[in-house]
């Protein structure tokens, strides 16, 4: 038997393991065949590192980690060739089911409104158009770290949908289920494949699908490639799962692109 070849038994073995311990810790029971379903859906469809590196990031709008990650990207792509497509994820669904305090749970509530926005725009005009109503979304949210108000979520929904020259109508998608289906379904295209242990951002490296970076500050200039190349080889490492570590200070949320080539 060669050394890291497993067995049935063994696996069964660390499927009631991995199984009592998100109970444990979230709450949530794994549907049986998670493990298959995450493997299956992983996949492997990694280029060589001298290809150019395709990459998707699934954005909710709210999250200060996925912006600060869609900014350091932006950094990346006035520097580097890039296949970059954006795609709409949902912190509320990727919290159903786990034991949360109610203050968290009320807030996730209150913040659902923009991936629903996001999923109307890309339904109705496309991923690039989504792309750039978040960026103008994510330029009047983030212009510090707070929590913002539901009317601020709108307010700053419309205005992005203006600046974009896409139909302020769309705004009120925040207040229907009219697009949970096809935001569902763009959800569990980027989680699945992470597997349960995963929060946001979640970005897709050349088909290699993981939960972060997660970063406090936009890397910029040198510093935002060195970040993306290093990535990119652990990515491509089969056997790589897990880096962290505890945050300590909040995200510094404030971006403006440095010089470069143009952004792509």
């Amino acid at each position: 038997m060669q050394p890291n070849e497993q067995t049935g038994p063994d696996l069964d073995l660390w499927d009631r393991v991995t199984t009592d311990y998100f109970a444990h810790r979230t709450g949530v029971v794994p549907a049986a065949g998670f493990r298959e379903r995450t493997e299956a859906a992983r996949g492997r469809s990694a280029g060589g590192l001298n290809t150019a590196p395709h990459v998707d990031l699934y954005v909710d709008p709210v999250c200060p980690y996925t912006w600060v990650a869609a900014c350091w990207l932006r950094e990346v792509a006035q520097r580097r060739d890039l296949d970059l497509r954006y795609h709409v994820m949902s912190l509320l669904m990727l919290n159903e089911g786990r034991a949360l305090e109610d203050g968290y749970r009320r807030g996730l509530d209150r913040m659902r409104g923009p991936s629903r926005v996001a999923t109307a725009v890309v339904t109705h005009h496309g991923p690039e158009a989504f792309r750039a109503w978040h960026g103008a979304f994510g330029n009047l949210i983030f212009d510090h770290w707070r929590y913002p108000t539901r009317a601020e979520y709108r307010a700053a929904s419309i205005e992005a949908l203006s600046t974009t020259g896409l139909p302020t109508a769309l705004a009120d998608a925040a207040d229907t289920a009219e697009y949970d289906e096809a935001l569902r379904r763009s959800h569990d295209q980027g989680t699945v494949p992470v597997g349960l242990d995963g929060g946001t951002p979640v970005m897709h490296v050349d088909g290699v699908a993981f939960f972060g970076p997660v970063l406090n500050a936009v890397p910029r200039g040198d510093d935002s490639l060195r970040l993306f190349d290093g990535l990119r080889l652990v990515a491509g490492c089969r056997d790589f799962f897990e880096f962290k570590r505890t945050r300590s200070t909040p995200p510094d949320v404030r971006y403006r692109p440095s010089e470069g080539r143009a952004q792509s």
